[in-house]
């Protein structure tokens, strides 16, 4: 599966993100991070981590303290998933949480442009504005379906998360300073994590870059569904990346560079490499850039069934790509039927909700959905094979086994 941006990918226009969309995600987590924790912790569970404890306990998979997964079931019907309810992926300790107290004053710099540049969050804000929904996802998720259970957090479906990001477009800060520089041939954000002392920063810090391309699109963002972006999620100010797997998006950005070369990070080098079954990462190799095709069934999820008429639902997305159909089988993939694109379409970038109503007999059922985008490019039947784990679109593993009674 190809993994890098495109050479003819367009620039993307303003997508302006409705006031609809954003009651849609019915939140505002300043207000909830006030609230006592909800009640419903399943048994056993682990408890949220502080810097997540005002999420959904009873929606989410907490895997420790960096990695916090969104059950299927707590999906739903919307189309952009509620703060409270989305998904976790760390890979260092998040910062102090006095760093979103006063956002504004969160300060980035800006390299490899003719004007080389210090921006404070609130000095971006005076630049420009847009809206961007666009599918968040891990790189890693769809990992526990991988047989060989690859090392890594043991991903279902819910490492990810349609969201809505405002902030300033990128290409639009680099006009500002003047364009890119001649040998600019990669866009490099650098996480402000603090990094431990006495080691290589390389081996640690959490630095990535992409393709420079990928600016036409991309936005520094300080908002997630209409509020400040938290600190669980990059907050006070994140990179955006959309079409790419979430580990680009750079959270707490400090540091936005147009490179000659790619990072000389650890995690840009040899982590997040498509490398093959029993192989390391290394250079050499496909980094996990942008996104594939992939659907899967949110509902009915729940065993056994009552025989008789349900609506198979769930989301489908196509990374760099807007999705141009949805099929669904109610028999492993023997027979497929085409169904519905239901609910507002916010953009290429976004996940497109599905439905098909269809009638289940008593028996077992093997429910599976498979999308194609719009450039013709068909949901993968088997997973890619890779060490990692990375980037699992198969329809067969997001497949979905019920039992019916008459």
């Amino acid at each position: 599966m190809k993994t890098d941006f495109p050479a003819n990918a367009g620039r993307r226009r303003l997508l302006a993100g409705s006031a609809g969309a954003l009651a849609a995600a019915g939140l505002a987590h300043r207000a909830l991070a006030a609230q006592p924790a909800a009640v419903g912790t399943p048994s056993g569970a682990k408890p949220l981590p502080p810097y997540a404890a005002w999420k959904r306990p009873e929606a989410m998979i907490v895997h420790s303290a960096n990695t916090i997964e969104t059950r299927r079931e707590a999906f739903g019907s919307g189309v952009v998933t509620p703060v409270r309810q989305l998904y976790v992926r760390n890979n260092l300790p998040a910062p102090d949480e006095s760093i979103v107290q006063d956002p504004d004053a969160w300060i980035v710099e800006v390299a490899g442009v003719q004007r080389p540049a210090t921006f404070s969050v609130g000095q971006l804000k005076t630049m420009g504005l847009q809206t961007l929904a666009m599918v968040l996802q891990c790189s890693g998720n769809g990992r526990g379906f991988f047989p060989e259970k690859p090392s890594g957090t043991p991903w279902q479906v819910g490492a990810a998360g349609c969201v809505v990001w405002s902030g300033l477009p990128v290409r639009q800060l680099v006009e500002h300073c003047g364009g890119l520089d001649a040998q600019a041939v990669f866009m490099t954000g650098t996480g402000g994590e603090k990094l431990p002392e006495g080691l290589d920063p390389n081996t640690v810090m959490v630095e990535r870059s992409v393709p420079k391309e990928a600016m036409q699109d991309a936005l520094l963002a300080w908002e997630l569904n209409g509020e400040p972006i938290p600190l669980a999620h990059g907050g006070p100010l994140r990179l955006i990346v959309p079409g790419y797997t979430g580990v680009n998006s750079i959270k707490y950005i400090k540091r936005l560079a147009f490179t000659q070369k790619q990072s000389a990070a650890a995690i840009q080098q040899t982590g997040y490499r498509l490398a093959p079954p029993g192989q390391k990462g290394s250079p050499d190799q496909p980094s996990v850039w942008a996104m594939g095709v992939k659907s899967w069934i949110n509902a009915p999820l729940a065993s056994p069934l009552k025989a008789g008429p349900v609506v198979v639902q769930g989301v489908a997305f196509g990374g760099l790509h807007g999705i141009g159909q949805v099929e669904v089988s109610i028999d492993g993939g023997k027979h497929w039927r085409r169904a519905e694109l239901v609910g507002p379409d916010l953009g290429r970038y976004a996940w497109r909700q599905f439905a098909l109503a269809v009638e289940l007999p008593a028996g077992e059922h093997v429910l599976a959905s498979r999308a194609t985008d719009t450039e013709g490019a068909v949901q993968d039947e088997e997973r890619p094979q890779n060490a990692g784990g990375y980037i699992n679109n198969s329809w067969r593993d997001h497949a979905v086994t019920v039992q019916v009674h008459a």
